[in-house]
């Protein structure tokens, strides 16, 4: 058996809170369209994402 449901949730909440923190990490150092690649990858990874968008100032490069 490969886990308990609640354990495969924590492993994906584990792995994507891994990948915001890499993506917040290339931030800093992104170029305009970068920017608005890592806002394009937050929008497919969660569904929160307008909020983090909106923290990491990312709306007026995005649109």
């Amino acid at each position: 058996m490969p886990g308990s449901e609640r354990q495969r949730e924590i492993r994906r909440r584990r792995k994507r809170q891994k990948a915001l923190e890499h993506l917040k990490s290339r931030l800093a150092k992104a170029s305009a369209s970068e920017k608005g690649e890592i806002a394009r990858k937050l929008r497919a990874m969660t569904p929160g994402a307008e909020v983090l968008i909106h923290n990491w100032q990312l709306e007026e490069v995005d649109r």
